[in-house]
């Protein structure tokens, strides 16, 4: 089985300070002379600036030099504005590089009168990794037997373990059928209860068998994990193949709680935690689950920037205590 773990500060803008009182110098009224319009084709032409309508000159004409200057060109290229973005728009830029969501079975395919009274899911505000995980349970199963297999992951760590729900927040079967895990909503990012230490911003993926070294993972599992993986951080714009800091929430993980950790972006459970999980034959593919996920998003074949520094971290690594007790949100679990 798998262990666990799982605002924004706006600066303020300085306040505008004037440098000084503007003076203006008058002339006598004798003194006045008429000038000629600086912007061609003026009232009166009948030719209009090319490309500006008869309306929008007449305006410039009562601007002031400078100002009708930046406004000319505000007009010629006016659909954009400082950032680049369509004037109007609103919010932040849509992320560059996305992934269409794959097909999840719900939760209740595989709930089915199972389901426990258990509080209400928490979040975080965004996913920026995601961890994989093997089920340690027995491989060669018929695919539609997933179903049953996941509901006694659920009661096992529901009932023999006492925890909320199950941890994974999703679930992949050998014939690549994605599931819903932990309740709360698949496009929301759900805090789960699978890495200790690093259960927030992250998502995590069991995939339903044991693979230890020498088992062969099905192509259509790793084509799966690459999907939701995909799509999860896609949402963030975050690369697969790179790195994200994480902060640990749990002394229990590989480091010190309070440590910010550089860790993949798509990472097995044992780079959070000390375990065998998601077993060597898996933990060997995670490079071509990367790959797959970045092209499913649509990125270049060379490596973005990572987010966050670059290198692993090496400050505060611990090798956990021994657990003693535990939360919904850190719940123990002996891997």
């Amino acid at each position: 089985m798998v262990p666990p773990g799982g605002r924004t500060h706006i600066a303020g803008g300085g306040d505008g300070t004037h440098s000084g009182p503007m003076r203006f110098v008058r002339r006598s009224r004798g003194e006045r002379r008429p000038r000629a319009s600086r912007i061609s084709g003026g009232p009166g032409t009948g030719t209009g600036t090319p490309g500006l309508p008869r309306a929008v000159t007449v305006t410039l004409g009562c601007l002031p030099g400078a100002a009708a200057a930046a406004a000319l060109v505000l007009c010629a290229y006016g659909v954009e504005d400082a950032a680049g973005r369509p004037a109007g728009a609103t919010g932040p830029a849509p992320p560059a590089f996305t992934a269409p969501r794959p097909p999840i079975q719900p939760r209740s395919v595989w709930l089915a009168s199972a389901q426990r009274e258990q509080p209400p899911p928490r979040y975080d505000d965004e996913v920026v990794a995601v961890f994989i995980h093997h089920t340690d349970s027995p491989n060669g199963y018929d695919c539609a037997d997933a179903p049953g297999i996941i509901r006694s992951l659920y009661e096992g760590q529901t009932v023999g373990r006492d925890w909320d729900d199950l941890g994974y927040n999703f679930v992949v079967d050998r014939c690549g059928t994605i599931y819903e895990g932990r309740a709360g909503g698949v496009d929301r990012p759900v805090t789960g209860a699978h890495t200790q230490g690093f259960n927030h911003r992250t998502t995590g993926i069991a995939a339903l068998g044991t693979f230890t070294a020498g088992v062969e993972v099905p192509r259509e599992m790793l084509q799966s994990i690459a999907a939701v993986a995909a799509w999860k951080l896609g949402i963030s714009g975050t690369d697969p193949r790179g790195e994200v800091r994480l902060v640990s929430s749990n002394g229990g993980s590989r480091y010190a709680a309070g440590t910010t950790a550089t860790l993949p972006a798509l990472a097995g459970h044992s780079d959070g935690y000390m375990t065998d999980c998601p077993g060597a034959a898996l933990h060997a593919r995670l490079p071509e689950i990367r790959a797959l996920a970045a092209r499913l998003q649509g990125r270049p074949a060379a490596v973005q920037a990572v987010q966050g520094a670059a290198g692993r971290a090496g400050d505060g690594r611990t090798a956990p205590p021994s657990p003693a007790g535990g939360t919904a949100a850190e719940p123990r679990w002996g891997r």
